[in-house]
């Protein structure tokens, strides 16, 4: 007899097929739960050390994302560890800057965990409204940072990974950046702060960006205006050190150091921006005012890559495409803090709709990359049904 099987009793797998199959489902289910339960404790409770590293180091504060082999996804456990002290450091008189980077060499961070957000719902376990509220409140923090904050963005930095650096002061990318917001994919859109600092970019270049899930990598990502400077990734311990061995810097030292190692970097520096041949067609395409303009303006163009981003842009869901416009447009003339609350109403709209579980599903979980949206036209996502995600959510609203 296998070790741990029941010594005597029948085993309801092998009885008749109704109480066998019965005996499965619950089973099932109750894994399910326990594994959802897990992830959800691990997230409250996992030692410090194991999933991001607070250290204070020479002059400064340094946030190590520390989940290499997940591309150091962010997990409520990280805010919640991360929020306290970037406000101790940003008081403390000994310490000048702050430093954020992830550890391993693929990813800086490549978005929200937002799997286990999806699981939680699903198990009617409410983490979503805590994991957005934090990330958004944390996003804002970075903003308002009276210390010089550098972000080392070395690898993948998706999502919520750009949330952690867009809204520093400076942000390091190397020749493995890779850049990209492709919430639309999976039923979102691109969130933490992605309504402020993407219709700031050059020309139509962000609303692209947005709907598209275009990637950018490298110098790319500096052309582009995401990242401040760009230096070879083979130096960025050396510059690490650097920055540590500063004595009481100010913001001007910080930035002069950054701009040496920014100015030495050969890498790719003739090349020009890989879509500076583009941006004629991307400020034309992408200046109309609805989704339905945009596809037609792809339409009319016809070049090779206008139909290649209308390829894309049909893949996604009509929702997102729609909420992701009317985002950017409104998040023009809105401030940061104005935009985290718009977009805190509608993530938790996002959570009870379908979408981003079915995009979640399609993409991260089953991996068959073929999506069943609801509405799966974009004639159905009217205004009407659009206003319910922009709507107030009351005493809930995010509030700063």
């Amino acid at each position: 007899m296998a070790r741990g099987s029941p010594a005597r009793g029948p085993d309801p797998r092998r009885r008749g097929s109704g109480a066998g199959t019965r005996w499965r489902v619950a089973f099932n289910a109750f894994k399910r739960i326990n594994i959802i339960q897990r992830h959800l404790i691990m997230s409250k409770h996992t030692d410090a050390t194991e999933e991001v590293l607070l250290e204070k180091k020479g002059c400064a504060g340094v946030i190590t994302l520390n989940r290499p082999k997940l591309l150091n996804t962010l997990n409520v456990n990280m805010i919640q560890q991360i929020y306290p002290q970037l406000k101790k450091w940003e008081q403390d008189p000994e310490t000048f800057l702050i430093i954020i980077k992830g550890a391993g060499e693929k990813a800086f961070c490549a978005g929200g965990d937002i799997r286990v957000i999806s699981e939680a719902k699903n198990a009617n376990q409410e983490l979503a409204p805590v994991f957005f509220r934090e990330e958004y409140m944390l996003n804002n923090a970075i903003a308002s940072c009276q210390k010089p904050y550098v972000a080392l963005l070395h690898g993948i930095t998706m999502g919520g990974g750009v949330g952690l650096s867009v809204h520093g002061q400076f942000r390091v990318a190397t020749e493995k950046c890779l850049f990209a917001m492709p919430e639309t994919a999976i039923g979102l859109f691109p969130d933490v702060g992605g309504g402020y600092f993407l219709p700031r970019l050059q020309g139509k270049l962000g609303y692209f960006l947005a709907l598209t899930g275009f990637r950018l990598k490298g110098r790319d990502v500096y052309r582009a205006g995401i990242a401040t400077h760009f230096v070879d990734s083979e130096k960025l311990g050396m510059l690490e050190e650097d920055l540590l061995a500063l004595k009481s810097p100010s913001k001007e030292n910080v930035a002069a150091v950054l701009e040496n190692y920014h100015t030495e970097c050969k890498i790719d520096r003739d090349k020009s921006f890989t879509l500076e041949e583009h941006m004629d067609k991307i400020n034309s395409c992408f200046s109309a005012n609805t989704v339905e303009q945009i596809i037609e303006n792809l339409q009319q163009d016809g070049s090779s890559f206008a139909l290649e981003q209308l390829k894309v842009i049909n893949k996604m869901s009509p929702t997102s495409l729609k909420i992701t416009l009317r985002q950017l447009i409104e998040g023009s003339s809105k401030t940061l803090q104005e935009v985290l609350t718009m977009e805190y109403r509608l993530s938790q709209a996002c959570m009870r709709g379908h979408d981003f579980h079915e995009g979640v599903r399609a993409v991260l979980i089953d991996k068959d990359q073929s999506p069943k949206w609801k509405p799966a036209d974009l004639k159905e996502v009217t205004d009407e049904y659009l206003n319910n995600y922009f709507k107030s959510l009351g005493s809930n609203d995010l509030k700063f």
